[in-house]
């Protein structure tokens, strides 16, 4: 199953809103369950729960709990994809700029201005695709 046909499923079956407030749970505390974390990532969760490549307080977490939220929305997730672009993984900060692309979230239009300076050229990139994004949406 795919990260987005999982994440849909369980917005289907635990309602959108809970599978957003997992994900922000997820972004806050730095913690995830075995449960939520193979809804995030199916069978690669099982190896971060296990504590692999810096376990649940490493970056796959912060990343896959992004990626959710491109599939599962709310407004109140905005401040937290914001706080997200200044992440010290560079997963991470490249996939807060993807959502904010994909979001319009014109509130991080100067933190991912600051990205194109980013020392990693795909948050570079995902910085500059998610100017483009907010400028044309503003248009």
């Amino acid at each position: 199953m795919t990260p987005r046909a999982s994440v849909e499923a369980a917005s289907r079956a635990l309602g959108q809103r809970h599978v957003v407030d997992s994900c922000l749970a997820v972004l806050r505390d730095r913690e995830m369950d075995a449960e939520f974390g193979y809804v995030l990532a199916g069978p690669a969760s099982v190896s971060i729960m296990n504590g692999m490549a810096g376990g649940v307080s490493g970056y796959w977490p912060r990343t896959w709990a992004l990626r959710a939220l491109l599939y599962a929305w709310d407004v109140s997730a905005e401040s937290a994809v914001i706080g997200c672009l200044g992440d010290e993984a560079w997963r991470v900060r490249e996939m807060a700029a993807k959502l904010v692309a994909r979001r319009r979230i014109g509130d991080a239009l100067d933190d991912v201005a600051a990205l194109q300076a980013d020392p990693v050229a795909r948050v570079r990139t995902a910085a500059h695709r998610a100017l483009i994004a907010l400028v044309e949406h503003d248009a």
